[in-house]
């Protein structure tokens, strides 16, 4: 019995040893793990994988962690279009064991009533330095929040991209009494964190060139975890010694970011890109629960059917301004390609989900009175913020023609039946409210608002065409000057 007990002591020394050597390594080592992902836009079918494999990395690394870096709201209907908007998407996160998020600015889609109930019922911080609600109706969040790794202490601070209206991309309504300050400056206002703690993170929605902006001029980060731009980084950018990784979106691939401390001092880096689809292992419960928020079926009712596949911004944004044009009885109307959220419509029945993975904003169709010279500056200036088309009609069709030499580009604007458009003539143009609010256009009309959304547009008028087909629309072209 005594040999027993003496066996049953040396074996459990030998375990604890060991598992120090597992967390601290020979020489005061510290490892730790933070699974990364971005962009989710509501997709919630990978969770149940996540958190296995989280769980999985536990029984070996005591220190793993797993942070969002924004926009987990917008593109999927069993989250979006409940009663209590985005409140699955947080529970699962819950479940899956998430302990940070930053804000992406399809987290104000939800509105700002909406949204506070989100970062309340969330069992994690939403962070962000570059943000004050002042007279708005969020609390105010944290710039940063610290993960805890026994002793160890990791900064990780949060910050949202603007756009040149100053604001994230998402409707300005949605942001009322809440400023934004420049990302790249308020970062500098927190780089002393590296002091106190010997490390330093950005959890950011910035996307991959503004996160390269940020390590040029901040080598203080040790890491920039980033999001926005749906960059698949399949091998990690160094820039200026920061470390700079990004997942894509969609839940598609998940970061598997491994730093190893050397007391507080991060001493080895490295980041691992891990598909979704290749991990076998899934929580039961978790999948259970996801299975519960898929199960609704106003969403798998039929609204009408594709000949064959709609495909591409320029098919989908065709059917998307026809069904809007039908709805509002105007001459002509436009939808921002940001706003078409899916690739494709696959042939055969269009049910209500597929509507609202298309258009998942609740955007309502706002009517103008306008000129061919006005409606020429609204597509022109939507043009001029990227330098490539944006914008896709219903009643026209229009080709940019690139200038030459500091020259301005050259619009030509026709109707249906080919004429050009009459640059004097009124016409009448339905827009979303997106585009009403935050595209600048010479107008003399403010827009009457309709009482319907472009979801809804879309949905009426396949119900009543029922059949549809798309197929190389090209209503809107861009071409150099020969």
């Amino acid at each position: 019995m005594k040999k027993q007990f003496t066996i049953l002591i040396t074996a459990f020394l030998i375990l604890a040893v060991h598992t120090v050597f597992a967390q601290k390594g020979n020489a005061g080592k510290t490892e730790v793990i933070i699974l990364h992902i971005n962009d989710m836009h509501a997709k919630i079918d990978g969770f149940a994988k996540l958190k296995h494999l989280a769980d999985s990395l536990r029984h070996r690394h005591p220190y793993v962690f797993i942070v969002a870096a924004g926009d987990n709201f917008t593109g999927n209907p069993y989250v979006d279009m409940v009663a209590d908007k985005g409140a699955p998407m947080i529970d699962l996160m819950n479940q899956a064991g998430f302990c940070l998020s930053c804000f992406g600015n399809h987290e104000f889609d939800l509105g700002q009533v909406f949204l506070q109930k989100r970062i309340d019922q969330a069992r994690f911080p939403f962070i962000c330095a570059n943000m004050k609600t002042g007279s708005s109706g969020l609390k105010q969040p944290p710039a940063y929040d610290v993960l805890k790794a026994g002793s160890l202490q990791i900064p990780v601070l949060g910050l949202i991209e603007i756009n040149g209206n100053g604001i994230p991309d998402t409707h300005p309504s949605k942001v009322t009494g809440l400023t934004f300050s420049d990302p790249l400056k308020t970062a500098g206002e927190y780089v002393e964190l590296k002091k106190k703690y010997g490390s330093l993170i950005a959890l950011t929605h910035l996307g991959v060139e503004t996160d390269e902006k940020l390590a040029r001029e901040y080598p203080q980060f040790d890491v920039i975890i980033g999001g926005h731009s749906h960059t698949i980084l399949k091998n990690a950018l160094t820039e200026n010694g920061v470390m700079i990784v990004q997942t894509g979106s969609y839940q598609r691939f998940i970061g598997k970011l491994t730093l190893v401390f050397r007391g507080n001092i991060i001493e080895e880096k490295s980041d691992t890109l891990i598909a979704m689809e290749s991990l076998n292992g899934s929580d039961p419960a978790l999948e259970s629960a996801t299975g519960k928020y898929e199960n609704n079926p106003e969403f798998e009712k039929v609204v009408g059917i594709a000949i064959s596949p709609v495909s591409g911004k320029q098919d989908l944004g065709a059917l998307f301004t026809d069904a809007v044009a039908w709805a509002a009885k105007t001459n002509f109307a436009f939808q921002n390609k940001g706003g078409i959220r899916i690739q494709s419509l696959n042939e055969g029945e269009i049910k209500v989900k597929d509507i609202y993975r298309l258009d998942p904003f609740g955007n309502q169709v706002v009517v103008y009175s306008l000129s061919g010279k006005q409606i020429g500056s609204l597509i022109l200036n939507s043009y001029k913020k990227e330098r490539e088309i944006d914008l896709i009609p219903s009643g026209m069709t229009y080709m940019i023609i690139k200038g030459e030499n500091g020259k301005p580009a050259e619009l030509k604007m026709y109707n249906q039946s080919g004429k050009p458009l009459d640059p004097d003539k009124k016409y009448t143009v339905a827009l979303n409210s997106y585009i009403s609010a935050a595209y600048t256009f010479e107008n003399s009309d403010h827009g009457t608002i309709r009482d319907i959304t472009t979801e809804e547009c879309l949905i009426s008028f396949l119900l009543y065409r029922h059949k549809v087909q798309y197929k190389d629309a090209q209503r809107a072209k861009l071409r150099d000057k020969k």
